[in-house]
């Protein structure tokens, strides 16, 4: 297992999850999806009836909120987490979570923990920034909206989701307004992070882009 670890943050739908498990493979590094621990909880509020909005509402959730992180698939209690979290629903309830100090802190607080034991490759939007500002390697994934979407828009599709191509734009266009515009922890690339735009590039290609990066990167030091 390698002892050092990738940071790989951009917007939804950039292609950060997909990208981030074959970096890890390529380096056997564990992978950690920080965005599916926000839509997990933002999940698990709306199983349990909890109001997204009020405080007290999260603060107990938290105190019951258990995902456990099995080879790469995320489990709230027994129930392994899949498409039911991967809905426009629950990327806004992710959203909307995501920008709670209390939630946020819990979310850091696991994913620090495994990457002081693991060399890890972990995306999201600040993982970079604020989660591991001292990741060997940072990269900042982007693309065009209306390339994100259809991504999206495709996987759901792929998985029996009926949804609407213009539907996920708009989603998209809010999500990427609310994250860059938070205060706490805002979407950005890191000051040292590479961006890699991936737009009109399949996945082998970004691959291989920040496979040399890595290396290049791990090599100088």
């Amino acid at each position: 297992m390698s002892n050092f670890n990738v940071a790989i943050d951009g917007p939804a739908g950039s292609g950060k999850s997909t990208i981030a498990k074959k970096i890890a493979q390529i380096f056997n590094l564990y992978y950690l999806d920080s965005g599916a621990l926000y839509r997990a909880f933002g999940y698990y509020l709306k199983k349990k009836n909890f109001d997204l909005n009020n405080e007290n509402d999260i603060i107990n959730a938290l105190k019951t909120f258990n995902v456990k992180i099995i080879n790469g698939d995320y489990y709230l209690f027994d129930e392994k987490l899949d498409f039911q979290i991967r809905t426009p629903e629950i990327g806004k309830a992710a959203s909307i979570v995501a920008k709670n100090p209390f939630v946020r802190e819990k979310v850091n607080e696991i994913l620090r923990n495994i990457a002081k034991k693991h060399g890890v490759v972990i995306d999201g939007r600040d993982i970079g920034t604020v989660v591991l500002p001292d990741a060997e390697v940072k990269i900042f994934l982007t693309a065009s909206i209306q390339e994100r979407a259809e991504r999206r828009y495709k996987e759901l599709i792929g998985k029996g989701k009926n949804v609407k191509l213009e539907d996920i734009l708009k989603d998209i266009e809010k999500r990427d307004k609310a994250d860059s515009t938070r205060k706490i922890a805002p979407l950005k690339p890191a000051d040292d992070a590479i961006i890699v735009d991936t737009t009109g590039k399949n996945i082998e290609t970004v691959v291989k882009e920040i496979k040399n990066i890595i290396l290049n990167k791990i090599n100088l030091e």
